[in-house]
């Protein structure tokens, strides 16, 4: 199926945004759309222009994909802002698709690292029902005790069982530093098990997921940190208890991709993995 591409703009709280929208050039419209939510300090096209081809592969499958700049970023006009604030960015966007194409009655948030966390914070913040669906790529959740507690579980204990760490301690050749920094990574590690404030971020992600009645993907990296941190904090904070285990959530883990899926291959999949995955929205 043949792709078109077209130019989208609309306006965000009196700023202008724009968007490429990429749909079928013929044939029957799905009438569910996708919105590329863009994380990152990035425009629309993302890393090695991982969204562009995204929205293509998605538009010759019959969905209507829209990747778009929030306001500041690449050709969209307006102030600064991270991902904590771009709720409005979202329901605009929603609002551009829906109008533009009647046909798409419905949407699914995609996003990856802090776009997948915006999409939940937009759900807890808006409860917006027009989100039939979610794919979550590498969700970020990082804080200082996060980070620290992926370092020692996935680096640090590696470090401890392997013979050669052991002999250089009793040579002298681990030093005073490396020690100090395992010792500090442990203190902060033990932080990320402990109850946070409830209106931190990390706590309205989970909030937003678990008022989410509809399917959910989430892919995992093998080969990311951030992925990592994700999983850890899920398992350990008291907000995330149980909420990755609803049936309605499907897990998908790519065990050699990286943060951006930066390997063609690894990319495929998981565009494979979303396209099975919304044909069941």
């Amino acid at each position: 199926m043949t792709v078109r591409e077209s130019v989208l703009g609309f306006a965000c709280e009196g700023e202008p945004l724009v968007g490429i929208l990429a749909e079928p050039a013929e044939g029957p419209l799905a009438d569910v759309g996708v919105i590329i939510i863009v994380g990152g300090p990035q425009y629309r096209a993302g890393s090695h222009r991982q969204f562009t081809l995204l929205a293509r592969d998605l538009a010759r499958q019959g969905f209507a994909a829209l990747r778009f700049d929030y306001r500041s970023m690449g050709d969209s006009g307006g102030e600064p802002r991270d991902f904590l604030g771009v709720d409005a960015d979202i329901a605009a966007a929603i609002d551009a698709l829906i109008a533009a194409r009647p046909g798409v009655r419905r949407v699914a948030l995609w996003g990856l690292c802090d776009a997948a966390s915006a999409a939940l914070l937009y759900l807890e913040a808006t409860r917006d029902a027009r989100v039939a669906g979610l794919t979550l790529l590498n969700p970020w959740v990082r804080s200082a005790a996060s980070l620290a507690q992926a370092h020692v579980k996935h680096y640090y204990w590696r470090r401890l069982r392997e013979k050669s760490f052991w002999l250089k301690l009793l040579r002298g050749g681990v030093g005073a530093r490396a020690l100090g920094a395992l010792a500090s990574n442990l203190r902060l590690a033990r932080r990320a098990g402990r109850p946070t404030d409830s209106r931190s971020f990390q706590d309205r992600m989970a909030a937003g997921l678990r008022g989410f009645t509809g399917p959910v993907l989430l892919i995992l990296s093998g080969d990311d940190y951030t992925a990592r941190e994700f999983t850890a904090h899920a398992e350990t904070s008291p907000a995330w208890q149980g909420v990755l285990d609803a049936g309605r959530i499907t897990r998908c883990e790519l065990a050699e991709a990286d943060h951006t899926f930066s390997d063609p291959s690894q990319a495929a999949a998981a565009h494979d993995a979303t396209l099975h995955w919304l044909h069941k929205v």
